[in-house]
């Protein structure tokens, strides 16, 4: 019996060891898990990171200790790393809501929206009554393209939280977004009175009055903008801009130069007063308005900095005073100054022709269709065809009508063009057969006449 004794005392010993052992392995832990939280007050991530580390490494199935981890990750900016960290936190406790509310945050920013979405969804299968997070899976579920599923989580955002402003605004923009604007206004409007200082909720809502024609309302707004954002110019300009589209430029430029007594030297100021004379001076025939025009444009344009847009502007000035060769260089200048005003390469393109610049005008119309959407209008090729002409480049004449009568088969003006380019090159055949198209067309076409005596 001696030995069995002897056995019980070894195994109470060793059980008493491995207490003594688990009690010092708990106040270790938790000493790490305090030194941690202590560097992050003293702003050590580094140091926080190295505890939360060894905490882990005493205790692999904390919780606690990935999470904390996963926050200082995501402090420092090591994005991946708080993933892993808020993933293995959520598969430790299950129950937990935070680490995944958290994951989402940090998926969000990674732009991984499916599936920070799903984080979310997992909160809200633990938390169903939290409207923030609905408006964080409305958002990412927003960011992915999926705008029914966003409907239906700020529905019921607002349901749990009828304050809440940004809710509402996302609302807003889903629904005009989807072609809604009827419904969107309501949830727009309401954005605005929950939170009235929520300047993209009015801006949205100016566009949308706008677009509805109720350009009061919508000016109405910019005005409130402008006075919650005194510090920005371009909350001034877009009111300006406001009251000249809605016919009362002189209170425009009234707006304007209140701004410029506030904030001289402003280059957008200028440029907005700029464009109000010269809207000015072209309706009413006003000399004395394009001399403003002139002069306030003026100053934009001679900085090195001006915009395509700026300088555009004062070129359409120049031209109106009839000072067409400083207005040419002025255009040529906007037609090269990056991000390029559409506009200008037109407009440029215009007066080069006139001026029998026609590489420059050729080249104008070439630019402005690669920069513009819409820019395969068969007018424009039509024009760059006849340029083409007049450079002694038939080939690329004959091309350039051809791509014009794709675009608009029973263009006379094209085809005469095409018959008369292709006879100089001698193509008779093709000559031939153009002119029996056109002529099919407009049997009496002059310049189609001309070329089937040629031919013959």
């Amino acid at each position: 019996m001696r030995w069995i004794t002897l056995l019980l005392f070894g195994l109470l010993l060793v059980a008493a060891g491995a207490a003594v052992y688990d009690v010092a392995r708990e106040r270790d832990y938790r000493a790490l898990v305090a030194q941690g939280d202590a560097a992050l007050r003293d702003d050590q991530p580094f140091g926080a990171i190295e505890a939360y580390s060894g905490a882990i490494a005493l205790r692999p199935g904390s919780m606690l200790a990935h999470l904390r981890r996963a926050e200082t990750y995501d402090r420092r900016g090591d994005l991946e790393a708080a993933v892993r960290d808020f993933r293995m936190a959520a598969e430790l406790d299950a129950t937990a809501p935070r680490p995944l509310d958290e994951l989402g945050d940090v998926l969000y920013r990674l732009e991984r929206y499916d599936r920070a979405a799903e984080s979310y969804e997992r909160y809200l299968e633990l938390d169903d009554r939290s409207a923030r997070v609905l408006y964080k899976l409305a958002l990412a579920r927003y960011r992915g393209g999926a705008i029914d599923a966003t409907l239906r989580a700020l529905d019921r955002a607002v349901a749990l939280d009828d304050q809440f402003a940004e809710a509402y605004y996302l609302m807003g923009v889903c629904l005009r977004d989807t072609e809604r604007p009827e419904p969107a206004l309501p949830a727009l409007e309401r954005a605005v009175v929950l939170s009235p200082g929520l300047i993209a909720a009015r801006e949205e809502l100016a566009d949308l009055y706008q677009e509805l024609g109720r350009t009061g309302d919508a000016l109405e707004q910019l005005q409130i903008m402008a006075g919650l954002d005194r510090g920005r110019v371009e909350r001034q300009v877009a009111v300006s801009l406001a009251h000249a589209a809605a016919g009362d430029a002189d209170l425009a430029v009234l707006t304007l130069g209140n701004a410029l007594e506030r904030t001289s030297g402003q280059p957008l100021l200028y440029q907005a007063l700029g464009r109000v004379w010269l809207d000015i001076a072209r309706r009413r025939n006003d000399r004395v308005a394009l001399g403003k025009a002139i002069e306030a444009l003026g100053r934009v344009a001679s900085n090195p900095s001006a915009s395509s847009e700026a300088l555009l502007l004062y070129g359409q000035a120049l031209l109106l005073d009839g000072q067409r060769e400083l207005a040419e260089r002025t255009l040529q200048q906007a037609s090269a100054r990056e991000p390029i005003a559409p506009a200008a390469l037109r407009t440029y393109a215009d007066v080069a022709e006139e001026a029998e610049h026609f590489a420059d005008a050729r080249t104008a119309l070439m630019q402005y269709g690669a920069l513009v959407a819409d820019g395969g209008d068969a007018v424009r090729m039509t024009r760059i065809a006849e340029l083409s002409v007049r450079l002694h480049d038939e080939q690329a004449a004959v091309a350039w009508f051809g791509r014009a009568l794709e675009l608009t088969p029973g263009s006379v003006r094209a085809l005469a063009g095409l018959a008369e380019a292709q006879a100089a090159l001698n193509l008779t055949d093709a000559a031939r057969a153009t002119v029996e198209r056109g002529l099919l067309l407009v049997p009496d076409n002059a310049r189609l006449r001309a070329v089937a005596r040629r031919l013959r």
